[in-house]
């Protein structure tokens, strides 16, 4: 009697991409705890941006292992397709943000405190008691990062509003309250006497890193003016962040004044 035996085919996983959706999974806490730890005061800044590196790095290799995975998969045939390209989808998703970020940083001058008035700048007061002494310093750095600002941002321009210094001084603070920035001093205007001033804390939307905000009132002749000046607390580069926040705090205080006319 003939025995058939039947002939069977091990159908192997190719292990670049068992490796590439390891590594693209693991940067995903990696990243959470970089921007977890540093938004509960666990971190400080340099250690924070370091685990947040080491999570994108791993995000990046888990990326273009993917890409060779595909490649000898598409070849040899070897299962571990699905890994693969949900690996690739989790490294594109981790680091398109950052890409587009740093892309858009890279075409703006190195600039960490921006202002509406680079004359004379609104100054932090109940800040420099917030401020942690490895901060950047909390001076107006001067005359040689103004003109870089005119040159970057030349739409950057303090608000002059036909109201009064009160209401004006009201409409400001609903803004930073309804974007929950922490207020760490609110001081109204009194007539032509004092100025109002109002000093925060805006944080990122993802990372949570910490941005200080002071917005001062002046009374005019015809109401009121507006000026912001927004700092990143560390780093070197805020990669277009302040001047973006002044533009959209002050376009929203804008189009709230036109509301009520």
């Amino acid at each position: 009697m003939l025995i058939k035996r039947g002939l069977y085919v091990e159908e192997r996983t190719s292990a670049l991409a068992v490796w590439s959706l390891r590594l693209a999974l693991f940067s995903i806490p990696v990243i959470a705890l970089a921007a977890g730890l540093y938004r509960a005061d666990l971190l400080t800044f340099e250690p924070a941006v370091a685990t947040l590196a080491v999570g994108l790095g791993m995000a990046l290799i888990g990326g273009l292992v993917a890409i060779g995975a595909c490649i000898s998969i598409w070849e040899s045939g070897w299962r571990g397709l699905g890994a693969a390209v949900g690996a690739l989808f989790i490294a594109l998703a981790l680091l398109a943000v950052p890409a587009a970020v740093l892309a858009r940083g890279l075409m703006l001058p190195p600039l960490t405190d921006l202002t509406t008035d680079v004359a004379d700048p609104p100054r932090f007061r109940a800040m420099g008691f917030a401020r942690p002494s490895a901060a950047n310093p909390s001076l107006y750095p001067g005359d040689a990062v103004s003109a870089l600002q005119r040159g970057a941002y030349p739409g950057i321009k303090p608000v002059d509003l036909d109201a009064t210094p009160e209401e004006a001084f009201n409409a400001v603070l609903a803004l930073v309250r309804a974007r929950h920035w922490r207020i760490l001093d609110s001081v109204p205007p009194r007539g032509g006497v004092r100025d109002g001033q109002i000093e925060a804390v805006a944080q990122t939307p993802l990372l949570g890193f910490r941005n200080d905000v002071v917005i001062r009132v002046r009374p005019t002749q015809r109401g009121a003016r507006i000026d912001v000046r927004s700092a990143s607390r560390y780093g070197i580069h805020d990669l277009g962040e302040n001047a973006w926040r002044i533009s959209r705090l002050m376009a929203d205080l804008s189009a709230e004044r036109r509301k009520r006319q």
